[in-house]
């Protein structure tokens, strides 16, 4: 954790629950279905500042992961399923990236490409929260093989046995 003007603010966790992930991109998934159906192109600011926190600071600094957190995880009965972070955390830039290029388009009155990037914002979160396929996650290990990002970055995501202890020690605590 690390302190930015007396906000406490944590950095984005190494591990992370899969079914909050899921439920988060749900809340995506539903901003971005109701971002295309009224096209209300204004809603990107609202999604790219979330993403931008989310991935810049990690879901504590998100209010669609506060929202999911105290209002939404506590009445899924799904016990938590762990994963990597930096994998979730590289998707979220993804969404940070594309939200606020959909933004600035809207603001320069270029509608056609919004609603291109629109269609990828349903997608992308629909896959992940209704199949559990994180499109930015793939990509990551991809660039991970490729030697694009070091194995350092997700030591989790090289080692598949370290989550498995990561995971049967947070059960036993």
């Amino acid at each position: 954790m690390f302190h930015n003007g007396g906000m406490r603010i944590s950095r984005f966790p190494n591990i992370v629950d899969e079914v909050a992930v899921r439920l988060i991109a749900g809340v995506v998934l539903v901003l971005g279905v109701v971002v295309l159906a009224t096209q209300q192109w204004w809603l990107y600011l609202v999604l790219a500042a979330d993403f931008v926190l989310r991935a810049g600071w990690g879901p504590s600094a998100s209010p669609i992961a506060h929202l999911v957190r105290r209002w939404i995880r506590p009445r899924v009965s799904a016990a938590p399923r762990y994963t990597a972070g930096p994998p979730k955390r590289f998707a979220a830039a993804i969404g940070a990236v594309l939200t606020v290029a959909a933004s600035v388009l809207w603001l320069a009155g270029a509608t056609l490409p919004v609603v291109g990037i629109g269609v990828v914002m349903v997608v992308f979160p629909a896959l992940e929260s209704l199949a559990g396929v994180c499109v930015g996650c793939i990509v990551f290990g991809w660039l991970m093989r490729l030697g694009v990002i070091p194995e350092s970055v997700c030591l989790e995501c090289a080692d598949i046995s370290r989550r498995t202890t990561a995971r049967q020690g947070a059960a036993a605590a």
